[in-house]
């Protein structure tokens, strides 16, 4: 089954100009987890993938890895998740608004 965490906000360095090193940017992160349908038939929290640590899994890795890309951000924060126990599989999707003046956004997407 898939379970999903969506909009975590994560207030960290990202970008490669001079500027972006110095500051924190809001990145807006999604996290798709494949997990076992074990929670959904035994209706038990402790069989189920905690929300609260996800979150705080992807805040604690991109807030210390000081990334210059969106793309590298996605990845290091799938790598985490799926770490976890219970996640078999992990889709993330990263993304930072104002990257650019005139686009709304840029988003990068990673699977593992």
């Amino acid at each position: 089954m898939k379970l999903s965490v969506n909009g975590i906000e994560v207030d960290c360095i990202i970008g490669e100009l001079p500027h972006e090193r110095e500051i924190m940017q809001k990145l807006i992160v999604d996290v798709v987890m494949e997990v076992a349908d074990l929670p959904a038939r035994t209706d038990c929290i402790d069989d189920a993938v905690d929300y609260a640590a996800v979150a705080s899994d992807v805040r604690e890795t991109l807030v210390a890895a000081r990334c210059h890309l969106i793309e590298r951000a996605a990845r290091l924060a799938a790598e985490r998740v799926r770490g976890r126990n219970l996640v078999q599989a992990v889709t993330v999707r990263v993304t930072k608004s104002g990257a650019v003046p005139g686009i709304a956004s840029a988003t990068a997407e990673y699977s593992l």
